[in-house]
């Protein structure tokens, strides 16, 4: 079989899926950007992102010119493969950026999968939440314009998967029922249930039995409550003077912009919130292995979002045992019941945070029973049943069963 995967940051989400069927031995050829990591073992077919400057478009148009520059060399692309015999018998891809707007033009027979992560709204979803950060008074006109791609994508897909019915819901009505509700999967926790300690960078060790708070974000920034959490360390610290907090990301930004007068968010909020910093450790990006093994080491994992993508650190956060405190906020909350298998809390009441967090450092073995429905939990989302999804799809969208 002949799996043709499409995604700008190959494999993005689609590293588990690739992994397996190149397991299954089928033939797996990948296009994505000249950035993309790529995997080993498959070919990935490379172009480089086209950005025309100065333009004389519409501002509202410069990000829709790229994905039309991006989706017109994906379809160069893919004509010269074509033309040497190529054919794909089902072609997956996230269609965020362009890339896919024409490929119905060369294989127009060919059952397409596109990811449908995410469709923007004016209101009721990211946009507009935070007021600390309005938002500028076209938005909603910007929004509507950058959504006709996605009515593009979604209109000439033969079958959609989002991760959550949240995401899903956010798409117009009419298309519900062509988006399957289908997590990518997270990779369960195996061998790692005997972490003892963990060496952080600045040379800290952390051990087992400590007090230790997690927070995870890909980079640290408002889309993820950063700012939130920073500003609920002095009431941690207060109740909790012994607590070890580990802050692990980036300083770049995934979402949204970088504070104005500041490198990133970090000095940003450093610059305004005084705290010991002799027991907060920030630690960049680690390795998987040290990712997992803090969470492991955790004993209160906060995760905080504006309504928006659910972030894969949650689900992992669970899978390792930890009580988790979350935001109460879409998707987390089509994730975590509160007192049940997590802990919910109002993404901008900082005192609630620390209060939530100092109840599980002081009394953990009363959240024994959270830890382990939060385990339970993370296993409807193990990797094997994401894997069992997407095959299922294949299969259907190779049959014609829309």
């Amino acid at each position: 079989m002949n799996l043709l995967i499409i995604h700008q940051n190959f494999p993005g989400q689609f590293r588990h899926v690739a992994l397996a069927a190149l397991h299954r031995r089928f033939n797996v050829l990948a296009i994505g950007r000249d950035t993309a990591p790529g995997v080993a073992g498959i070919k990935l077919i490379r172009y480089r992102s086209s950005q025309i400057k100065p333009r004389e478009s519409h501002p509202y148009l410069h990000r829709y010119e790229d994905a039309v520059f991006d989706g017109q060399k994906v379809c160069e692309l893919l004509g010269q493969i074509k033309r040497k015999g190529y054919r794909p018998d089902v072609m997956l891809a996230h269609p965020g950026w362009g890339e896919t707007l024409f490929i119905k033009d060369v294989y127009p027979d060919v059952p397409l999968v596109h990811f449908c992560e995410y469709y923007y709204q004016s209101h009721g979803a990211d946009s507009g939440f935070d007021p600390e950060f309005s938002c500028a008074a076209n938005s909603s006109s910007r929004l509507r314009v950058l959504n006709s791609m996605h009515l593009l994508n979604i209109e000439q897909c033969d079958i959609g998967i989002a991760p959550t019915v949240w995401q899903r819901s956010l798409f117009p009505p009419v298309y519900h029922s062509k988006i399957r509700v289908m997590h990518e999967g997270v990779i369960p926790v195996r061998g790692l249930e005997t972490v003892e300690s963990l060496i952080l960078s600045n040379g800290v060790v952390i051990t087992a039995g400590q007090p230790v708070v997690t927070y995870v974000a890909r980079n640290l920034e408002p889309y993820r409550g950063f700012h939130s959490f920073v500003r609920s360390i002095p009431h941690i610290q207060a109740k909790c003077p012994s607590a070890q907090i580990v802050i692990i990301g980036g300083d770049e930004v995934s979402y949204g912009r970088l504070p104005v007068g500041y490198k990133n968010w970090r000095e940003r909020m450093l610059s305004e919130v005084d705290f010991d910093r002799s027991n907060v450790h920030f630690t960049g990006r680690l390795s998987y292995q040290e990712y997992r093994a803090a969470l492991k080491l955790s004993k209160a994992h906060v995760y905080l979002t504006y309504p928006f993508i659910l972030s894969w650190s949650l689900l992992e956060a669970m899978a390792s045992g930890c009580t988790v405190i979350g935001s109460d906020t879409a998707p987390v909350k089509e994730v975590i019941v509160h007192g049940c298998n997590g802990i919910l809390v109002d993404f901008f009441d900082y005192e609630a945070i620390a209060d939530a967090v100092c109840n599980v450092l002081e009394s953990p073995d009363e959240f024994d029973r959270i830890r382990n429905s939060a385990r339970e939990t993370a296993r409807k989302f193990d990797v094997e049943n994401g894997l069992k999804g997407y095959f299922q799809i294949f299969e259907d969208a190779m049959a014609a069963k829309f």
